[in-house]
């Protein structure tokens, strides 16, 4: 059985005098999840995020948390807590003092935060540091930190705004991890907001990928990596080959299309086809090309190139190989896994690039 949701979005809009920044957005979060919202900056996440915490009203549409509209609710009066980037935390209060500040300014008795904070420091791991001071904290702690003192508050709903994007690397590789083992153990609602798609694919039960105020698509990591339904959401989630070109043949559900080289490449399509004399593109995952010294053998719609290596890039778990076509200048890249001797490839080599038409995915220009 469904999960009810706990927040719905009825074709939500924000105008900004002559600028529409969320345009018509519709989508539910059922309880207990971790949605995330993903896209480039100036696509309209951080209004779309706002909207939730009542700090900005919507133009036109509804809002809704465990069932109850929140048109004309102030951010007070929601049952939501923002965790923000930069954490905000205050330098000058304990730790202690932090996490209940929300309590304090409710009238919840000291003896009653004394015990609540005690209890959600345990569950996010920092138990007995109430009388620290926030400079004696590291990053990770912090972040936690700012998580509790929110989950204190017991929100229907928890909102965070790309708190991870002042970490270091490595930190923000390990706080990943223990943002979504976080939400499991509250079984809070987790809405996230980020233009980093590793921090989405890797947390998120379900993505929605933000273009220009709107939702392109919403789907699971793999949905949205396997099975991108445009050309924004094939070149924004995970990395993509693009070749550009227009539409010479059309069979089933293959696309061919020759490029300004004057190659013929084919890619599977959606539901919604480009026509013939159509400018498309395809897109291939660095994953799904394939390497050899001579042609493969294929079918007439396996994409084959010749091509030279121009470097070979070691990437820790894999290598990224950077091929260029001597007539075109274009470069690919192919990601390789840490085994064998990548034919023993150098550069300047001549290499052939191999790849089915199924493994990549063609569609319309933008704009077309």
């Amino acid at each position: 059985m469904a999960q009810p949701a706990d927040l719905v979005c009825k074709d939500l809009t924000k105008d900004f005098k002559d600028f529409r920044a969320v345009d018509h957005v519709s989508f539910d979060v059922p309880q207990g999840s971790f949605f995330s919202i993903l896209g480039p900056s100036g696509c309209g996440k951080t209004t779309l995020l706002r909207m939730i915490a009542g700090f900005q009203f919507p133009t036109s549409g509804d809002l809704l948390i465990k069932g109850n509209s929140m048109i004309g609710v102030g951010p007070n009066k929601r049952p939501v807590s923002m965790v923000f980037q930069h954490l905000a935390l205050f330098p000058m209060m304990s730790i202690g003092k932090n996490i209940g500040f929300g309590l304090r300014q409710r009238g919840v008795s000291s003896s009653e935060i004394k015990k609540r904070v005690g209890r959600v420091l345990e569950r996010v791991g920092l138990p007995g540091i109430e009388d620290r001071q926030v400079d004696q904290l590291s990053g990770g702690q912090k972040q936690r930190v700012a998580i509790a003192r929110c989950m204190v508050l017991e929100p229907d709903v928890l909102l965070l705004d790309e708190p991870l994007g002042a970490l270091d690397l490595k930190l923000r590789e390990h706080m990943k991890i223990e943002l979504k083992s976080l939400q499991a153990e509250f079984n809070t609602t987790f809405v996230y907001i980020t233009h980093d798609q590793s921090e989405a694919l890797v947390m998120s039960d379900n993505i929605a990928v933000m273009n220009k105020g709107r939702f392109d698509q919403i789907g699971t990591a793999k949905d949205l990596y396997y099975e991108p339904e445009n050309a924004f959401v094939a070149g924004f989630v995970g990395d993509a080959n693009k070749f550009d070109g227009k539409v010479t043949a059309i069979n089933d559900d293959i696309v061919s299309i020759q490029t300004a080289g004057g190659s013929t490449l084919h890619g599977q399509t959606t539901s919604t086809k480009p026509a013939i004399g159509q400018s498309a593109q395809i897109f291939v995952r660095p994953e799904a090309i394939e390497l050899s010294k001579s042609p493969l053998q294929g079918t007439d719609q396996t994409n084959t190139s010749e091509r030279q290596v121009e470097s070979v890039l070691f990437n820790g778990a894999n290598s990224m190989v950077i091929l260029r076509d001597p007539k075109t200048g274009e470069t690919i890249q192919v990601t390789l896994p840490q085994t064998g001797d990548f034919l023993g490839l150098g550069k300047g080599d001549t290499i052939h690039a191999s790849w089915g038409s199924t493994q990549a995915r063609c569609f319309a220009s933008e704009g077309q």
